[in-house]
């Protein structure tokens, strides 16, 4: 009887990788195929290669002062102007890439591994353990999420490890409740319950039946809270409690700007726009991944 088990758990898992192969050859395509996705993607892939390349891309060391060129509007030699301490905007610019790079991935890997676990055991335990763990979810959740990263940074100090702490914490109930929605389907899907009549173990159930099934939902889902840690990288930032002086960053720089508004308007353009057009792109594809993903798509 448990060689019988042990091959019926051979064939599911032969069949299971050989149906994930085939869909993600089929999203793939679908990704290639959405203009939207194909765009920004490859937007997201020069936004990636100008913040590793930074040092060598950039045109001036971002934390030099240059004197004789305080406030400087853009021009041949500051292609986006310079600061109130002479620094070179564009350098700024470059090198923010990379701050903001690690703190979103950071950020957002802390919201993935915890509230995948959160959500996934809840829905797969139920009972009391669903319940303790969604209410207080529900207890977190009744704050917005930049009011508890103020809390959280409040609490540890502000900087920008702290920060992508903070970020990554306030986005846990969130996207815990969501990944036990998706969780919960697969739960009352048939072939959980034939994996456990034939005596499967409960880590075998939840590393080869449960996140693969749910893993394009969770791609879909941490897309669309990569913005927001961009967003609540700069919120924090701008009012201190992120990135420290003179460390480059596109909401300290706003934050230098916002005192020079009428004077040099470039001090808080220039990062604005890369705020806004990083989190758009990074928001058109969500959207585009949302259809791709959708079930009745693949079918």
């Amino acid at each position: 009887m448990a060689q019988i088990s042990e091959n019926i758990k051979s064939l599911n898992s032969i069949s299971s990788k050989r149906g994930n192969v085939n869909l993600n050859v089929k999203i793939l395509r679908k990704i290639y195929e959405d203009k939207r996705a194909r765009f920004s993607l490859i937007f997201l892939l020069i936004f990636i290669f100008l913040g590793v390349f930074a040092p060598y891309i950039a045109p001036k060391n971002p934390e030099k002062l240059y004197y004789d060129a305080l406030l400087q509007p853009p021009n041949k030699e500051f292609f986006l102007g310079t600061d109130a301490l002479g620094r070179d905007i564009l350098s700024r610019l470059l090198y923010g890439i990379r701050v903001t790079l690690t703190t979103s991935s950071i950020a957002v890997a802390i919201t993935f591994i915890s509230g995948t676990f959160i959500g996934v055991l809840s829905a797969y335990i139920g009972g009391w353990v669903d319940h303790i763990f969604m209410r207080i979810m529900d207890v977190l959740l009744a704050l917005p999420s930049i009011i508890l990263a103020l809390a959280i940074v409040a609490v540890l100090g502000p900087s920008l490890t702290n920060a992508m702490i903070a970020i990554g914490i306030s986005s846990i109930p969130a996207f815990a409740r969501l990944t036990r929605s998706a969780a919960l389907s697969i739960k009352s899907s048939g072939y959980v319950e034939a994996s456990l009549s034939i005596g499967s173990s409960h880590t075998w159930i939840i590393m080869r039946q449960f996140l693969p099934n749910i893993m394009g939902v969770l791609v879909v889902y941490i897309t669309l809270f990569i913005g927001g840690a961009i967003l609540d990288t700069a919120a924090l930032s701008f009012i201190g409690l992120g990135a420290q002086p003179p460390t480059p960053e596109w909401g300290t720089m706003l934050s230098d700007g916002k005192n020079y508004i009428y004077q040099a308007w470039w001090l808080a353009t220039f990062p604005g726009i890369a705020i806004t057009l990083v989190v758009f792109i990074v928001n058109i594809l969500g959207d585009a991944l949302i259809e791709i993903f959708d079930p009745k798509n693949n079918s």
